[in-house]
């Protein structure tokens, strides 16, 4: 090695790391969100925080922090429902379309099963298509009538005077019988279904119980149900108001409904 080419080497290594700071608001992004933000979202946030830098140097600067998205999708087991023929089925108005111009336009649910401490639990939220925020949810041990129709009285005084909502769903039998559609009926609610055996139809709720099911449930252990219920309010909180999502320009679904409000 040349003796020019020694010094200038160890000139660098004395030199403090230019990038130190950023690094470090890189690792907090990264603890806040538990691990589940990759470079991309990161790079997000730091332009949410008023610092613009190029994705490849959030890329670059995790890898020498060691740090790596520990998010990972999962395949969610979907609680089945379907009560057989006989009962009412309204047709496929949504048909795919998971995109609203405006808040309480479109609105999807649906009903997932896991177990928590050897018991199963059913939860039952529903999602507003415009920028895919929870409007509520219910959790219970069975999955009755109720847990349904709690869900949906807590989702109906979101709406204002003049909304034109379309409310889809399987063809479980919540959604089919008399309390619910009349429930839809009495509120000028336009009801839609997914076609049988088509779970693609609904394929936005599919994928928010992935996240939350990757991101909460199997990352985390929990000693009774009330803890995890606890727990689960948290991250719901977190899922609104502070995980950020690409398709929102990088804003949480609470910001965005806001940012656009704030404007209108």
């Amino acid at each position: 090695m040349a003796r020019s080419t020694y010094y200038a080497c160890v000139a660098r290594m004395n030199r403090p790391d230019p990038d130190a700071a950023l690094k470090e608001q890189i690792q907090a992004i990264y603890d806040e969100h538990d691990g589940n933000y990759g470079y991309r979202r990161i790079c997000d946030q730091l332009v949410n925080q008023g610092i613009r830098v190029n994705h490849k140097k959030v890329q670059r600067l995790m890898g020498e922090l060691g740090l790596k998205s520990t998010f990972r999708p999962v395949r969610t087991r979907k609680y089945n429902s379907y009560p057989g023929k006989g009962s009412h089925v309204a047709p496929n108005l949504l048909d795919r379309q998971f995109t609203a111009d405006q808040p309480n336009k479109k609105w999807a649910t649906d009903i997932t099963e896991f177990k928590v401490c050897s018991q199963k639990l059913y939860l039952s939220p529903v999602l507003d298509l415009f920028n895919g925020e929870i409007i509520t949810y219910t959790l219970g041990a069975r999955p009755t009538y109720k847990l349904v129709s709690t869900m949906l009285d807590q989702a109906l005084e979101r709406l204002t005077p003049g909304d034109d909502l379309l409310l889809h769903s399987d063809q479980g039998w919540h959604y089919r019988i008399e309390p619910y559609r009349e429930t839809l009926v009495a509120n000028h609610i336009t009801q839609s279904m997914s076609r049988k055996g088509t779970c693609l139809d609904n394929s936005v709720m599919e994928n928010f119980f992935g996240i939350m099911k990757s991101e909460f449930l199997y990352k985390r252990t929990f000693a009774t149900v009330e803890q995890f219920e606890r727990e689960l309010a948290d991250y719901m909180e977190y899922y609104n108001c502070k995980r950020i999502k690409s398709k929102l320009n990088g804003r949480s679904p609470v910001h965005y409904r806001l940012q656009l409000q704030a404007a209108a």
